[in-house]
């Protein structure tokens, strides 16, 4: 795993064993087999999601296919991942289970080791039934009880002076969905909320560190033209700033 490591010219350097660098390692998991579904554009959003992280890293795209998850070496870890298709995993087409559940198994231990996750939109409700992976992202969509206005123009409203990843920031104005009703461990920090046709906010960013790790968890992206606001874009670098820091 890639760490901090020293200052040079007022920034920082990362290790993985003797080898440095003066950015980190980017991972953009993007949703496929198992971890997709028909209302997201994962190619779309994740290239998207590496455009807007280039500046302060160096940025791979990977599908999530079997084997995708060995993290050696890999200083930031973005997940954009989706609800599979009913009957996809039922019907073994990109493997048994248990071979999936080693895998997000592994993408766990590395988190809770101190790894830096950057989650966002519909991760909110990859790999279902796993507690773990929950506290990993610091909350939850919920069946029966989350869910979405139309998409449109939409404002996250930020708290400001709580935290480096919005202080001063003051909101994000995009077009994107509202993902309201979400469920939010007690252990996590709010730092933004939406809100829905009647007015009443709903968290819909947030940090946690309660697993042993860093994670941000955004709501927003639905698709490639939420990532065209400027001010979501540096949300997103400022989460990663303090993600890698």
């Amino acid at each position: 795993m890639w760490r901090r490591f020293g200052q040079m010219d007022g920034g920082g350097l990362y290790r993985q064993g003797g080898v440095m660098s003066e950015r980190p390692s980017i991972v953009v998991l993007s949703g496929r087999g198992r971890h997709e579904d028909p209302w997201h554009d994962h190619a779309a959003t994740s290239h998207a999601l590496a455009n807007v992280l280039a500046p302060v890293g160096d940025v791979v795209v990977r599908s999530t296919l079997p084997g995708v998850f060995d993290l050696d070496g890999v200083g930031l870890l973005v997940l954009n991942l989706g609800r599979p298709v009913p009957g996809y995993v039922e019907a073994q087409i990109d493997g048994p289970p248990e071979g999936w559940e080693r895998q997000v198994d592994g993408l766990v231990g590395w988190a809770r080791d101190g790894g830096s996750v950057l989650a966002v939109h519909q991760t909110a409700l990859a790999v279902p039934g796993s507690d773990a992976f929950g506290e990993v992202l610091g909350g939850r969509w919920v069946e029966g009880v989350s869910g979405h206005p139309e998409i449109g123009a939409m404002r996250l409203t930020l708290a400001s002076g709580t935290h480096p990843v919005t202080d001063r920031l003051g909101g994000v104005d995009a077009f994107d969905e509202r993902y309201c009703g979400l469920r939010v461990a007690p252990t996590s920090q709010v730092l933004g909320w939406v809100h829905d046709d009647d007015g009443e906010p709903h968290p819909a960013l947030w940090t946690t560190q309660a697993h042993g790790g860093r994670t941000v968890y955004s709501a927003l992206g639905h698709d490639a033209r939420s990532y065209e606001s400027p001010s979501h874009q540096e949300l997103l670098v400022r989460a990663v700033r303090w993600l890698v820091a």
